[in-house]
């Protein structure tokens, strides 16, 4: 669910959004319409309630969702593209891969993603490719504006996927193989053993006459 910013510099009324699983088929679904976005920005909160972060565990393979948050700053760039920067935070329940007991982990992911119209992305992205060739950073590619509107419900969801370790393991946790005992049939030297216990015993030598 979407909480607008409280009044002050910088904060205004959210424009008209959409909530809920049945709004979209992602499992935290809150969009924002574009063209409803001030000039002068606009902060945003979200918090998702239980049925999203129910839907969020079963997709990512949780043990357990307790929390998830995100915050937002949404600034117009020239006549329809819009620029998003926050964070994403959450407390993810999940098992650690090495002793099999739950393992709490808290994720807190940046984001900073460009939104552009759909028929602008391809450009965008190739503009961003070739100045790549001169510089250490790539950039990530845009985002598209869908039907007028960004869903920052699956942006946050996005980053929090992001940040699950798909390998958990406890600090202290160190994984110790199993002891086999050898098998003393296995030797290198067994087959040999073998081999002379079978053969026939020596015949016995005749006494000098």
């Amino acid at each position: 669910m979407a909480v607008p910013g409280a009044a002050g510099a910088g904060m205004t009324r959210a424009p008209t959004e959409t909530r809920g699983r049945n709004a979209s088929p992602d499992p935290w679904g809150v969009k924002v319409v574009v063209d409803q976005i001030p000039e002068a920005g606009l902060h945003q909160k979200l918090a998702a309630d239980e049925t999203q972060r129910a839907a969020m565990r079963d997709l990512g393979g949780l043990r357990d969702l307790t929390d998830a948050r995100a915050e937002f700053e949404l600034r117009r760039v020239g006549r329809d593209r819009v620029h998003v920067a926050g964070r994403v935070t959450a407390q993810v329940g999940q098992t650690c891969v090495v002793t099999l007991e739950p393992l709490d982990t808290f994720i807190d992911e940046p984001v900073d993603v460009l939104f552009a119209p759909e028929d602008q992305v391809a450009a965008i992205t190739k503009a961003m490719e070739e100045a790549a060739e001169t510089e250490d950073e790539v950039p990530d590619p845009p985002e598209a504006i869908v039907n007028g509107a960004i869903d920052l419900g699956k942006l946050a969801a996005d980053a929090l996927f992001l940040g699950i370790d798909p390998y958990p393991r406890k600090p202290d946790a160190v994984f110790e193989p199993p002891v086999v005992a050898e098998d003393p049939e296995s030797h290198p030297f067994a087959a040999l053993k073998a081999l002379k216990d079978d053969s026939p015993p020596p015949k016995p030598k005749k006494p000098k006459s």
